[in-house]
């Protein structure tokens, strides 16, 4: 009987490994003992939460290597990236991508983009929130938009300069016709801090850190820019109800340094598949504000050559295009 049982959890162990493993013969795990995820924004972050939900379920089913996250955070994200570029191509280095490597590229932050990775797989979304600050003379998203143009570049924006949160308010100038006058902030957490204490009037959030600050009374939700209203704050507008032609977020992803070989991308492909499978995985993202988005390597190197494309438009269309 105790061999038995014995036998059942054995087989009940392996079989929770294998559902993490790569099914494919084409795929080959890296040899390295221990790989790493650069996440090249802060610990405690949106995105490296994101990304440690992830990597947490990974390591638990048994999955060899091992993945570590490596936060190296610094100019938007861009530091981190550049570390990860420079790393040999052999499976061991991953990292944490979204759309700031795109608007850095091309407002001339960094030379080069997401085509010096190689794609493994896209993970999550998070649509964009117009935050405001709780005592801000406007209350709504029209009186946002009657008081900027009245006094163009009156209205104060935090914002990381070139980054995602930049771009959604560019899309908005570039849609009503307004300016805002913006003050760069390194990450998140900076703008956030600047936004609950008045230091500038918008900010750009997110579901999660939007529900918190407004149950607190530390923030306004003018907006939020999806295709349909979220039913987490089914109260908040969409910009398209209010007229404002703009959807936008922030697409999560995996990529690798260039040259890595395509069965090592295929193991990591696969890998975070079955991970964003995960049921606790799923949960603890929506918890994170995002979504579970997943596209394998192909797809998502579509996606990011579509993403490129509407973003340069934009650069060139306002004027913030400085592509090295």
């Amino acid at each position: 009987m105790q061999k038995q049982t014995l036998l059942s959890t054995a087989a009940a162990a392996f079989m929770a490994v294998a559902a993490f493993l790569p099914a494919s013969s084409q795929a080959a795990a890296p040899t390295c003992s221990t790989a790493q995820l650069i996440v090249p924004w802060g610990a405690g972050g949106d995105t490296d939460i994101v990304f440690r939900t992830f990597v947490d379920a990974i390591n638990k089913s048994g999955v060899k290597p091992e993945l570590q996250v490596v936060n190296i955070g610094g100019q938007g994200g861009n530091r981190g990236a550049a570390e990860a570029r420079k790393a040999a191509p052999d499976g061991c280095t991953l990292v944490a991508i979204h759309e700031s490597a795109i608007t850095s590229y091309l407002t001339g932050r960094v030379d080069f983009t997401t085509d010096a990775f190689e794609p493994v797989s896209l993970v999550t979304y998070t649509p964009s929130i117009i935050g405001a600050y709780a005592k801000a003379p406007f209350k709504s998203m029209q009186e946002l938009i009657a008081a900027a143009k009245k006094e163009p570049k009156s209205i104060t924006a935090g914002v990381t300069l070139g980054s995602t949160s930049h771009f959604i308010f560019l899309l908005i100038e570039d849609a009503t016709g307004t300016e805002f006058r913006y003050v760069s902030y390194e990450g998140t957490r900076e703008r956030n801090t600047a936004l609950l204490a008045g230091n500038v009037l918008l900010g750009e959030s997110n579901i999660l850190t939007a529900k918190q600050y407004l149950s607190e009374g530390s923030m306004q939700a003018l907006a939020i820019a999806t295709e349909q209203r979220d039913e987490q704050l089914p109260q908040v507008p969409t910009l398209k109800e209010l007229g404002i032609p703009v959807t936008y977020g922030l697409a999560r992803g995996v990529m690798a340094p260039k040259g890595t070989p395509a069965d090592i991308i295929k193991f990591w492909e696969e890998v975070f598949a079955k991970a964003a499978k995960d049921p606790g995985v799923t949960k603890a993202i929506t918890g994170a504000s995002s979504t579970v988005m997943y596209k394998n390597a192909a797809d998502y190197a579509a996606f990011l050559k579509s993403s490129y494309a509407e973003h340069e438009r934009l650069a060139i269309k306002i004027g913030m295009y400085k592509k090295p």
